[in-house]
């Protein structure tokens, strides 16, 4: 059904980054101040590949720091290859580097250690033979604010340097060129440099040179140092075409045409970017393309070229073997999103165009969503690509195209989603676009995420905005992930006056109006759930006037049709039976009109509201004679009568009525042998979730020690009783899931 399963290996790796405090030690380091992670068995040695792949997902996950890198010692990991992107990481924590043999090194995006801090943590070996170094996105300056790239002469065998995005100059370029006999490929985007003639030092051997964003002079000398370049296969002098860049903008940009139609030169092209450029006339591009035959891909996004019919899909043109990156098909802008990841300007423009195209999916496009995600992580704070891409994530994740989406994709949906709202709180079509994605039964029941802090975030939006849709989705999405958290999370949750007042405010709403719709159900759903188990929940859920509009609620459903009203008064029911669980607040239920009501409920004809009724009255009951003094024209005993002959009228419901986190609540009433009516709708319940669902609850009940109280309640009672009946019957439901398993 899915696409191929993430591999043993990778499963392992992840176990390791979520559980180093299980499998490492902290000690100190040699400052007393610094700590570090070494490995709890010494003998651990991770091969290369496996050892990479440790610091790689360490890094994505936010986890790697200077205590965690120590564990890349030479005596038990080995690193070939280096990737480390934004990482909070100082110079100390790098020194680990050195006894490593390194032929390619990635460290972007560091603060306060500089490119020739990076070189100097560098061993002797691999300082020979380093082949690839990747530092965009750092800082060459020293603590005087001079640009110093000395550094990187030593680095004799480099091949590949990508200083783009950093103060490197023009006097740098010099130094490189003259320094480094080997270097082939170099990325020089958005950095100072108006000048590239010292390339010509090695022109005789640079084959790919990337330029994006530099501000070149409008000027011959551009060109014909490009023209120089006789080995040069790759070429990329895109723009962002909106003036987005390092430094400000040159007032007479290079023109890429007056290039272009140097048509003889360069002949073993293979790669040209030239998106976001001035518009080149479509008989120029195509005298280029038919004067370099090894042409396989062209750069044309931000550029109305790429519409030109040559470059459509369904063009009959020899050159549909040509890679083109655009906005004008599905094609092209899958290959731009592969490509600008970094470029947040691309990366909107290419998602808003998306949009379109992922309107009406009737597949799921599983290849789409990963190259929508790394655009989407990249630029968190940028509200154009967040905006354009929760909206995409929504049409390729909706409806029927869910379900056929492995869980692994959609947890990193589901993770920057979430980002997505908590970096922009305010914005409401955001916000909007990400509960639309969210509120959907395959990702809520079968995708593993953090559903505290979703929960929260979503609380938050309800309480933001008042829009009927982004309502009906909240609580929708808060009814499911309630039931999903811990106690403690739920407390936490709806122990905050604010969430309360608004679920509260939506119940009373759909009161006043005399509306029974999705809305108010999921709202007394989420209610339901969160003060289950939750005593500070139902707290605040009283002294918010919560069970004066619930008891209004129920009277007002009396000329409500039955189906609705049953499930609006199971709902109610089961979170009043909440309440009643919590012996402190049992007394603010202690009053006439409420238990009149209840008493009503009790004998209704439908067991899901007649259960709930039952289970208020014995949870009430089971306090004792004292507790109902003062409740005028209320006797105690006929009470306890009414709810005994109610449950024994039942019959077992079809499907479970009702799901438990624990039997917990049930334990006291199981101990009130002098109510046995209280003892009896206690039995029925465990009975009813072990019988309908024994997965879950046969095991629970052995795991809380209830098998003990249902056999003594079997031993007390009478052997004809329907207290001992329902109780042998458990004990005989437990044998059978036992023997089952």
């Amino acid at each position: 059904m899915y696409d191929t399963p993430i591999s043993l290996q990778e499963c392992c790796v992840d176990f390791i980054c979520d559980n180093l405090a299980a499998l490492c030690d902290v000690q100190a380091a040699e400052n007393e101040q610094n700590k570090k992670f070494v490995f709890k068995d010494s003998e651990v040695c991770f091969h290369s590949d496996l050892s990479e792949q440790l610091l790689t997902t360490l890094c994505e996950k936010g986890k790697l720091n200077d205590e965690t890198l120590a564990l890349f010692d030479a005596n038990n990991t080995t690193l070939r290859r280096v990737s480390i992107h934004d990482a909070p990481v100082s110079l100390k924590g790098l020194r680990v580097l050195r006894s490593h043999r390194i032929s390619e090194l990635e460290i972007t995006g560091l603060k306060g250690v500089t490119v020739n801090d990076v070189i100097g943590c560098l061993g002797e070996w691999t300082l020979s033979n380093l082949r690839v170094l990747n530092v965009s996105n750092n800082s060459f300056l020293n603590k005087a604010k001079f640009c110093v790239v000395v550094a990187l002469s030593k680095l004799r065998n480099l091949h590949s340097l990508n200083v783009g995005y950093t103060e490197f100059n023009k006097h740098g370029l010099e130094i490189i060129a003259e320094d480094l006999p080997c270097l082939e490929n170099l990325d020089i985007s958005s950095t100072p440099i108006s000048d590239i003639s010292p390339l010509r030092k090695c022109k005789d051997r640079l084959k790919s040179l990337a330029m994006y964003n530099l501000q070149l002079p409008n000027s011959e000398d551009v060109v014909s140092v490009l023209c120089e370049l006789i080995h040069l296969r790759h070429l990329d002098v895109s723009s962002d075409a909106l003036g987005q860049s390092f430094i400000t903008v040159h007032p007479a940009q290079f023109q890429i045409t007056a290039y272009l139609e140097r048509k003889l030169a360069n002949p073993q092209m293979v790669s040209l970017d030239i998106s976001g450029r001035e518009e080149v006339p479509a008989e120029i591009l195509k005298c280029y393309m038919d004067s370099h035959r090894h042409l396989r891909f062209l750069g044309l996004s931000l550029t109305k070229a790429c519409e030109d019919p040559m470059f459509m899909d369904d063009s009959e043109d020899h050159r549909l073997s040509l890679v083109v990156t655009g906005e004008a098909t599905l094609r092209q802008l899958m290959e731009a999103l592969r490509r600008y990841t970094m470029r947040a300007v691309y990366v909107q423009k290419t998602l808003f165009k998306l949009f379109g195209f992922s309107s009406g999916l009737a597949e799921p496009r599983e290849d789409i969503i990963k190259l929508v995600l790394p655009g989407m992580k990249s630029h968190p704070r940028q509200l154009g690509v967040q905006m354009a891409a929760t909206a995409c994530l929504y049409n390729l994740t909706k409806g029927e195209l869910g379900p056929k989406i492995h869980p692994a994709c959609l947890q990193q949906v589901v993770d920057l989603t979430l980002q997505a709202m908590e970096n922009f709180p305010n914005h409401q079509q955001l916000q909007k676009n990400a509960l639309l994605t969210l509120c959907s039964d395959r990702i809520l029941q079968d995708v593993s995420f953090d559903r505290f802090r979703c929960a929260k975030l979503v609380m938050e939006c309800l309480c933001a905005f008042d829009d009927n849709s982004m309502n009906r989705m909240s609580v929708a999405i808060c009814s499911i992930l309630a039931a999903k958290i811990s106690t403690e999370q739920t407390s936490v949750l709806g122990s905050r006056p604010r969430y309360m007042r608004k679920l509260l405010a939506l119940v009373r709403s759909r009161m006043e109006s005399r509306i029974i719709d999705i809305t108010l159900k999921f709202t007394l759903s989420a209610l339901w759930n969160l003060t289950d188990e939750s005593p500070p929940t139902c707290s605040v859920f009283l002294s918010e006037q919560g069970l004066e509009l619930f008891m209004n609620m129920l009277q007002a459903l009396e000329d409500v049709e039955a189906d609705n009203r049953v499930q609006v008064e199971t709902k109610i029911l089961g979170l009043l039976n909440n309440i009643a669980e919590v012996k402190t607040l049992r007394q603010d239920l202690m009053r006439e009109d409420f238990i009149m009501l209840v008493k009503r409920l009790l004998h209704t004809n439908h067991i899901d509201v007649s259960y709930f009724a039952a289970g208020i009255v014995a949870h009430l009951a089971s306090d004792g004679e004292e507790a109902w003094r003062g409740i005028a024209g209320m006797q105690r005993t006929d009470i306890l009568e009414e709810l005994a002959q109610v449950v024994m009228e039942w019959e077992q419901p079809q499907s479970e009525m009702v799901a438990y986190r624990s039997f917990s609540p049930f334990f006291p009433l199981l101990d009130c042998f002098d109510t046995p009516s209280v003892q009896l709708w206690a039995v029925w319940a465990i009975q009813h979730v072990c019988t309908k669902n024994g997965d879950r609850y046969c095991p629970l009940l052995q795991e809380e020690g209830g098998v003990d109280k249902i056999h003594r309640l079997m031993t007390t009672h009478a052997a004809e009783s329907s207290l001992s009946q329902i109780s042998s019957n458990i004990l005989d439901r437990l044998n059978q899931h036992a023997r089952a398993r």
